[in-house]
């Protein structure tokens, strides 16, 4: 495992150096300076930022579009079948993208919120998707190592943080979305184990994660009554619906998550009984910020799309670029994308620093940035015309790639509730 940042830093600019550019390095070289992403970072900053960039121009742009709608060509009776691209992922894992902000000495990298959302923006303008989910995956990691015993620390982070094995978050029930204290998926204790019964809706990786991290109910109703307990993949009682026919996050795997009496190990249980509700409300603001993030890489790589097209493309005898209208609604695409990034940026200081104000302005930037960048996409797809509903052009995916950024990790209906309760409070 990497130790240090010194050493840390190495091995990430080795992944820098290695191997071609991708089509979509043009995201990154080309980039207009008034929306460098780069602006305000520090050095060790930018060579992270580096490293994310050239893995997502490398490894991810040229199979983003594979990976959204695999063909399988043996039978033109058999539909598309969606990629889960673990082998990619596990290369990113080995530049410490599988455990980001999770402590060094369980395979973490170590790094901060901030550097985290650096990354996170630059990978998903290679796959908005598969940064997602990986963003899910990390937010467990970092819940079983700030709240897990040194046992659970020690025994489950470190093939997590390698991307060995894969988590996913459940909270989420048929029946309890955003009043999410309302779950009632049961856990009884019966001597050393917990058995579970209930299931949950909308898991990321549900079938193919081998770790499941559920809140469940151990004690009365409310948000006190809900204890946080690790379900690993094959316990007997633990099963999955139907893979989920998605708009987009089509690398990932959605699916409801099973529990008919699953006898899970009290052992396994993160953190005290009736911490549950708070454990998972802490990953969320992290989850908030990484989602917010890979809104920005989508919306980042629709505008230089969106630029390049309007560069190229003719009407009426000239480029659309000397359109004075188009020229303006690029101008403001651009000011929001770096509203978005400086909104994200400062929201993820604050955590880091653990704020007061750090709930608030969580929200308020997955509020404002998964709005703005989602506003951006769809801008750029209008910019391409009839192109740009065509599945041979990028800009397609990523407005269905992010569009579903404002419902998840609370919608933003629920961002505003907590935005607006913090300012009622003073």
């Amino acid at each position: 495992m990497l130790r240090g940042g010194r050493q840390r830093v190495a091995a990430l600019l080795r992944g820098l150096r290695r191997g071609p550019r991708g089509p979509a390095d043009s995201v990154r070289r080309g980039v207009v300076s008034c929306i460098d992403p780069s602006m305000g970072l520090n050095e060790e900053q930018k060579e992270f930022q580096k490293v994310a960039f050239n893995f997502a121009a490398r490894e991810m742009a040229p199979h983003m579009a594979e990976w959204d709608q695999k063909v399988r060509v043996s039978s033109c009776a058999v539909p598309p079948a969606e990629l889960f691209p673990v082998d990619t992922m596990r290369k990113a894992a080995q530049l410490g993208f599988g455990g980001v902000y999770v402590r060094t000495d369980v395979g973490g990298a170590g790094l901060s919120r901030l550097d985290t959302s650096v990354i996170f923006e630059a990978l998903a303008t290679g796959c908005t998707s598969t940064t997602a989910y990986m963003s899910i995956h990390n937010m467990c990691v970092w819940m079983i190592d700030r709240f897990g015993s040194e046992e659970q620390r020690h025994r489950l982070c470190p093939p997590l943080c390698a991307m060995e094995k894969f988590a996913s978050y459940c909270l989420t029930e048929p029946g309890s979305g955003s009043d999410a204290a309302s779950l009632v998926t049961s856990a009884m204790r019966q001597h050393d184990h917990y058995i579970l019964n209930g299931s949950k809706a909308f898991i990321s990786g549900g079938g193919e994660a081998d770790v499941y991290v559920v809140m469940c109910r151990t004690g009365g109703p409310g948000p006190r009554g809900i204890s946080c307990v690790v379900v690993e993949k094959g316990t007997p009682g633990l099963s999955f619906g139907k893979k989920e026919k998605k708009v987009g996050w089509n690398s990932q795997p959605t699916r409801a998550v099973i529990f008919e009496d699953c006898a899970v190990p009290v052992a396994n249980r993160i953190g005290d009984e009736g911490q549950g509700f708070l454990i998972a409300m802490k990953g969320l603001n992290g989850g908030r910020i990484n989602v917010a993030s890979c809104s920005l890489g989508a919306a980042h790589a629709s505008v230089v799309l969106a630029r390049d097209h309007l560069k190229v493309r003719k009407q009426f005898g000239e480029p659309l670029a000397n359109s004075q209208y188009l020229q303006f609604q690029l101008a403001e695409m651009a000011a929001r994308l770096v509203a978005s990034r400086l909104t994200v940026r400062a929201a993820a200081t604050a955590l880091q620093e653990e704020r007061e104000d750090a709930v608030a302005l969580c929200a308020m930037a997955k509020l404002f940035a998964t709005d703005e960048c989602f506003a951006i996409c769809n801008q750029a797809l209008q910019m391409h015309g009839g192109y740009g509903y065509l599945k041979d052009y990028a800009v397609q995916q990523y407005v269905r790639d992010s569009r579903v950024h404002q419902i998840l990790e609370g919608s933003n209906e629920v961002m505003r509730m907590l935005i607006s309760r913090s300012l009622l409070q003073e």
